[in-house]
């Protein structure tokens, strides 16, 4: 089977064949560090994770770049609200903190690392030489510190975003800069304003502009020409438009061959945004889910859709995911019992060729989760003996194989014991409830056994509590310390 990838480019899927045999070399834009991870980072970070798990199973080699950009305005303004004497500090004290944030986020998403993961102040010289290069060739101009690239100078700008520079400049809703030969030109290099932070370069004192830093950092790891460049679709312009513009015209060839670009999160259909107050910060959600059924609700859609964010929709993921990890508890007991009979087989199974199918069609994690699905219907019916037997284990297999694929997470030990606990305590849950009346220390016990349940995910045991002395009168609340009771006597 071939895999096809939709190039943003050509607007259409094509067969992915990379610069070399069996070796991909991919680009992501990485995180600003100025502020918490939301769920649009999570989206764009999980979709080129599994981008990167699928073409190692498929064989490739695949060399992975994601920056960070820890010198940016965004991040110059953060600092200046601290109101302190060392604004340089400051920026490091910010990009630092965020930066340790991000990495914990991605860990809860089991978001693999980066072969690479560069940062814009350690590439100073590297931006300052491209700069030059560019002024040289006749694609950049300075004016009093500052430089800009002169986007008139090459014909093929907005080949990506599908735009003519005629119709940019009729649209152009560009802050007016005397400085600039046009509106659409864009900074290179920032001449320093007083206590900002700022490095020498041959211009004066300053900081790189954010679109040069990509281009030189994705080129200086792999090579003026790529295989994959990957972002969120709100980068395709300026951001991307201008990595190509600055790198094609340093180098005078086709920068990237395939760009992939992930859909938006969205709120009710409205693109998730802080000016609409409808931004959920990563740190918030983890609150009330794990980075295991974020990470599922997001592989829900195709990475090219938009995809809403709702709490049932999470609440939904997290009921599949507890479907998946019984399912696979149930397996490891009966396979550690000795009584499947394994069929071993050199071919793919039809459920890996169904699986690999949906993968092949532009990552379709959504496809992906429906055989995940189907799989574990079987494999239900096997263990409860209306299917082959002898099949279990090698079903087992497919579906660990997918799960790793897709980076879904599972904590077999874990939930053997949960269910062993339950096992052992249903006898003693359902006495209780069969009481008349409750004591005090029975709604104690109560409570111990639904916080238990929550502990580890089995959801509808804890309902069944909950609800249980809902019908007594009696209420519970969450509350940071613990859980307390109130009894309506009324």
């Amino acid at each position: 089977m071939t895999l096809n990838v939709f190039n943003t480019m050509s607007s259409h899927k094509e067969p992915f064949v990379p610069r070399e045999e069996k070796k991909v070399r991919m680009y992501v834009c990485g995180v600003t560090v100025y502020d918490e991870c939301h769920l649009g980072h999570a989206r764009c970070y999980i979709t080129f994770d599994i981008v990167k798990r699928y073409l190692e199973y498929k064989g490739y080699q695949v060399t992975y770049v994601r920056n960070v950009t820890d010198i940016d305005d965004k991040i110059i303004q953060k600092a200046q609200k601290a109101d302190v004497s060392d604004l340089s500090q400051e920026v490091k004290n910010v990009t630092g903190k965020y930066y340790d944030s991000f990495k914990k986020h991605m860990q809860e998403l089991n978001v693999l690392e980066p072969t690479r993961e560069p940062k814009a102040t350690e590439h100073i010289a590297d931006i300052v030489h491209a700069v030059t290069t560019l002024i040289d060739k006749g694609f950049a101009y300075t004016v009093d510190g500052d430089v800009y690239f002169e986007v008139g100078k090459l014909p093929s700008y907005g080949k990506l975003s599908k735009r003519t520079l005629e119709d940019m400049l009729a649209g152009a809703r560009v802050e007016i800069n005397k400085n600039k030969r046009s509106p659409m030109d864009f900074a290179l290099w920032k001449k320093a304003k007083e206590d900002e932070p700022s490095w020498e370069s041959p211009w004066g004192k300053g900081r790189p502009g954010w679109h040069i830093e990509c281009s030189v950092m994705s080129t200086k790891y792999l090579g003026t020409a790529f295989d994959i460049h990957g972002g969120g679709q709100d980068l395709i312009f300026p951001h991307h438009e201008n990595e190509i513009a600055q790198a094609e015209a340093i180098s005078g060839e086709q920068f990237v061959r395939y760009w992939v670009h992930n859909g938006f999160v969205t709120v009710n259909k409205e693109k998730m945004s802080k000016s609409l107050g409808n931004f959920f910060a990563l740190k918030d959600i983890f609150k009330e889910y794990s980075g295991n059924v974020v990470r599922f609700f997001l592989m829900t859609k195709h990475y090219r859709s938009p995809i809403d964010f709702c709490d049932e929709e999470l609440r939904e993921a997290q009921k599949n995911i507890e479907r998946i990890e019984n399912c696979i508890a149930r397996i490891v007991e009966i396979i550690e019992k000795d009584t499947v009979i394994n069929v071993e087989s050199t071919e793919k199974s039809t459920w890996i060729n169904q699986f690999e199918e949906a993968m092949d069609d532009d990552f379709n994690t959504a496809r992906a989760i429906a055989v995940v699905f189907d799989l574990r219907h079987e494999l239900n019916k096997i263990m409860s003996g209306s299917g082959d037997q002898s099949m279990l284990r090698t079903g087992y297999s497919d579906l660990v194989l997918m799960l790793t694929i897709l980076g879904v997470t599972y904590h077999v030990v874990e939930i053997l014991k949960v269910l062993k606990d339950e096992e052992k305590s249903v006898d003693s849950l359902d006495e209780v409830l069969a009481k008349k009346e409750l004591s005090e220390s029975d709604v104690r016990d109560l409570i111990k056994m639904r916080n238990y349940a929550r502990k580890n995910r089995v959801w509808d045991k804890a309902d069944i509590i909950r609800d249980a002395l809902g019908t007594r009168n009696i209420s519970l609340q969450d509350e940071p310390d613990g859980t307390v009771y109130s009894i309506d006597k009324s």
